[in-house]
């Protein structure tokens, strides 16, 4: 197996030099300024063993964590010319100033100057441009002086000439000079090594061991070997190369091959004999040509400092892109390879690369092309316009049938195809060596989705009308039916996809994956597929092979496999995210390891039999901040972290080695789901008090996730659930208990005082209710006395004027005999005088004054009150009133008022109108009644 991947990767490179050098190139990942956000200029680069990327640029330190930029300034803000990591720390070079930085225990990266225990020794306007490990010390070097730092103190070096680049190869470390040649440091003396006129005044490089003797690479004289005191030129055919555009970093990868940055144009690649193999440059990517640094980390993945920008070359990849500048080619929709061509199917037409690895138009095919299908030794174009021939470099036309998206092979019988068009289906039948097409007219739906069912049944997918079923007849003449599936189980209707897979007619909606059930007739959930490659993957690749081409909807391609669950590649989105022709995609299978994954001016050779190098790392953790006040990392025991109630904990993550990642967190105390954290930092807050478990992981949109990292925090309960607080509570308890007895007392106490005192006012109360009843009874007594004084009053009052009715009667009984014997007296005068003194008896007013004061005392000021009443009563009314009060009869009353008793009773009727007594009210009872 191992011999068969070796072989098929020798194919896959055959292939990609047959095309040429000159469109070819590795992924490609520039950053801008926009990006990275300090200096446009790169003058060195490093790749740390952790992952991160180190850059020294004109603004200060540029750290990258796969994810985040960072820039660090030196405390003098001067540009930074050199870097170098090793281990955790960083090495750098500046203006007059070199040192390293370390992080300190908080997690930030701080500077530690190295110039400053030699500031005498520091030359004048010094740079530092350069920086190397050799065996336990670290070189740095300017273009005057060497600097050795054994980890203790530094010790200076002086060069007499200007000191270009220094190499270190195994045991030695060899010094290149511009104008003495080459030297060794031993014991921190510079001993002469070698010496050639062909050197003065000439640009070393590097220096690096090439099987059995040393290769010099010289910025403008080419490359040399150096053996046996002897230098020859080494006739690479890169040299004329890197002498036009001017040499200025070189690198050799573990294979062998080499890398050579130059200052005019890019990048160049060759094999181990300096034979171009990939050149980069602006035109095929770069975003600059002025490669100011280079750096190949321990996979073989190249990092350039630019003069304006960064990029990364994946050079550890089998991958190669296409990428077409100058904008001729368009937007990619097929690719094939026929007869030993390939050939580029884009909206501006039809392309092939030519012998010379160039671009070159078929002519006649301008306009969009859809499909390239071999039939037999015949190459098909589905194109805008119709259906061509494609042979070499001519362009016939066999259908004018516009929109060939796809074309199938009718099962079962040899030479017959059907085509998918603008305007429904299209049969091609080959018949003594030429095509025949025929359109049915049956079926007029725009069909960029055809698969067969079987020998007469196909399907057909409409963007917005949902898929249908059609059936042919025995000799593919005419369409018997055509069945919409609209209403039998489809999830949606627009954006289908239909495929044949092992047999199963499948179908992609944006719901999922679906299959057609044959003995339901209709349309139904498809668990195999949805598992398999995923709810929200299509495929981009043809149907009927054994790997498929998927892409999920974070822009992921990857390559699945039904038989080998283990078999997968998968395709970063970090060089494709903006090249996909979205919902054209196409992956095309060239042989039978390599695909071509069609782009926007270009398009991606993939080697399926390389395996994916995109691995996660564990999350590390970089920071860690409670209350936004960094914590020291060293104190973190057990992974643990412990920090108050109420208190907010931001977490920074890094995963430098992983590409295109992503971090995720869960809390297991909480729910087993994990979420997704924007950027590198994640901040916790509103927690409860407890122990939590917190974990982290990277992942990428492919679906892929790293191993957990664990985190444990435990905050603690705010102070009125501590120790403290329960204590305060205990204490607050007693306090409470003490007062509550104190004012139980009080209360007790005063309550017994207010009993007391409720008590005496009670008896006080029942004292004066008793005095008052006392009092009410007295005076019902005296009520009652006066009751029956004014009842004894009245009836003395009645039996005074009873009497008073008999004196009355009397004495007119006694005047009436008295007149009848008058002429007994002997003298008249006396009978007068006797007469008169009768009369003035009987009626007498002071009489009538006694008993009005005292009928008024017996009865209420009766006479106010009537009068007051019926103020027209005269002084005779109100006598009759007093006698009615007192129920005398009118017989009674006419001796009192000297009248007859008539005269009472028509009294008593104007009494009674004065009154106003209606007929029916006796003025007896109203005036007895009267108060």
């Amino acid at each position: 197996m191992r011999n068969r991947s070796i072989i098929l990767t020798i194919l896959f490179y055959c292939l990609i030099l047959s095309v040429g050098h000159a469109q070819f190139s590795p992924s490609i990942k520039n950053y801008s300024l926009a990006e990275y956000k300090a200096a446009n200029q790169n003058w060195d680069i490093s790749r740390a063993e952790n992952g991160k990327v180190y850059v020294a640029n004109s603004s200060g330190l540029l750290e990258y964590d796969a994810l985040l930029w960072k820039l660090y300034q030196l405390p003098n803000n001067t540009t930074v010319r050199s870097v170098l990591t090793v281990d955790d720390i960083v090495y750098t070079g500046s203006y007059e100033e070199f040192g390293y930085w370390q992080k300190d225990g908080f997690g930030v990266l701080k500077y530690h100057s190295l110039s400053d225990t030699i500031l005498e020794k520091i030359s004048p306007n010094e740079d530092i441009w350069g920086i190397v490990k050799f065996k336990d010390k670290i070189i740095f070097r300017s273009f005057s002086n060497i600097y050795i730092y054994d980890y203790k103190s530094v010790v200076q070096l002086k060069s007499n000439s200007l000191i270009i680049s220094f190499s270190v190869i195994e045991d030695n470390l060899y010094v290149s000079t511009l104008s003495e040649g080459i030297f060794l440091l031993k014991d921190n003396t510079l001993e002469p090594f070698y010496f050639n006129d062909v050197l003065i005044n000439t640009k070393i490089i590097s220096i690096n061991k090439y099987d059995d003797k040393l290769l010099l690479m010289t910025s403008l004289k080419g490359s040399y070997f150096l053996k046996n005191n002897k230098l020859i030129s080494t006739n690479f055919q890169i040299n004329e190369k890197i002498k036009q555009h001017q040499l200025n970093d070189f690198s050799i990868l573990k294979n062998g091959e080499m890398v050579f940055g130059t200052i005019k144009d890019g990048v160049f690649l060759t094999d181990n004999s300096g034979n171009l193999k990939f050149h980069v440059s602006k035109e095929n990517g770069l975003v600059n040509n002025t490669v100011l640094g280079q750096s190949l980390d321990s996979s073989d993945n190249l990092w350039l400092g630019l003069d304006n920008g960064i990029a990364n070359i994946e050079l550890n990849s089998t991958n190669y892109f296409f990428n077409d500048v100058s904008g001729k080619l368009g937007a990619v929709y097929d690719i094939i390879s026929f007869k030993g061509v390939i050939y580029i199917g884009t909206n501006t037409g039809l392309f092939r690369l030519d012998t010379n690895q160039k671009l070159e138009f078929v002519e006649g095919s301008q306009g969009q092309v859809w499909d390239l299908t071999i039939i037999g030794d015949e190459l098909f174009c589905g194109h805008n316009e119709g259906t061509f021939l494609v042979d070499d470099n001519t362009f016939k036309k066999i259908s004018g049938f516009t929109g060939g998206w796809t074309i199938k092979k009718v099962p079962e019988r040899s030479n017959t195809y059907i085509q998918g068009t603008y305007s429904g289906l299209v049969k091609f039948e080959k018949k003594e060596g030429e095509w025949t097409v025929k359109h049915f007219d049956k079926a007029m739906i725009p069909s960029r989705f055809l698969v067969f069912e079987n020998a007469h049944t196909a399907w057909v997918a409409h963007e917005t009308k949902g898929i249908y079923k059609i059936r042919f007849d025995d000799n593919y003449q005419t369409i018997q039916s055509v069945e919409n599936y609209q209403q039998k189980g489809i999830s949606s209707n627009y954006n289908i996809r239909v495929y044949n897979i092992k047999n199963d007619i499948s179908f992609k909606t944006s719901e999922g994956w679906q299959k057609y059930e044959p003995i339901l007739d209709s349309i139904v959930p498809y668990k195999l597929l949805n598992t398999k490659l995923g709810k929200h993957s299509y495929i981009i690749s043809e149907d009927d092979t054994n790997l498929f081409a998927l892409k999920n909807d974070e822009g992921f391609i990857n390559f699945k496999s039904f038989t080998n669950d283990d078999e997968q590649l998968v395709l970063s989105d970090d060089f494709l995210k903006n090249r996909y022709i979205v919902g054209y995609e196409n992956v095309s299978k060239i042989n039978d390891s390599v695909y071509a994954l069609n782009l926007d001016n270009g398009f991606m050779m993939i080697n399926s039999t390389t395996p994916s190098n995109y691995a996660l790392d564990k999350p590390k953790i970089e920071m860690v901040a409670v209350g936004g006040v960094p914590i020291n990392l060293s104190e973190i025991t057990n992974d643990e972290v412990c920090f108050n109630f109420n208190e907010n904990i931001t977490i920074e993550l890094s995963s430098a080695r992983s590409v295109n990642h992503f971090f995720e967190y869960k809390i297991s105390n909480t729910d087993n789901l994990w979420y997704k954290i924007d950027g590198n930092k994640v901040e916790f807050s509103s927690l409860k008090d407890g122990n939590y478990t917190i974990s982290f992981r990277t992942g990428s949109n492919s679906g892929t996730v790293s191993p957990a990292l664990d985190l444990q925090i435990d905050i603690l309960p705010p102070w009125y659930r501590d120790t403290f607080g329960f204590l305060l509570y205990v204490l607050i308890a007693i306090l409470t208990g003490i007062i509550f007895y104190v004012m139980q007392k009080k209360k007790i106490e005063k309550e017994q005082r207010l009993i007391k005192i409720k008590y005496q006012k009670e008896q006080q109360k029942l004292l004066r209710e008793k005095t008052l009843e006392n009092e009410k009874q007295i005076v019902e007594l005296k009520n009652e006395a006066l009751q029956r004084e004014i009842k004894l009053k009245s009836k003395q009052l009645a039996n005074n004027a009873m009497a008073l009715v008999k004196k009355n009667e009397t004495l007119q009984e006694i005047k009436k005999e008295l007149t009848v014997n008058k002429e007994g007296f002997n003298s008249h005068y006396s009978f007068k005088k006797l007469l008169k003194k009768l009369e003035n008896s009987i009626v007498l007013k002071d009489e009538w004054e006694v008993f009005e004061n005292n009928f008024s005392q017996v009865h209420d000021e009766f006479f106010e009150r009537l009068k007051a009443k019926h103020a027209k009563l005269t002084p005779k009314d109100l006598k009759i009133c007093a006698y009615i009060k007192m129920n005398l009869s009118s017989k009674e009353i006419a001796p009192l008022m000297n009248i007859s008793a008539r005269g009472v009773e028509t009294h008593r009727y104007r009494l009674k109108k004065k009154l106003d007594l209606e007929n029916d009210i006796s003025i007896t009872d109203y005036l007895l009644n009267f108060k």
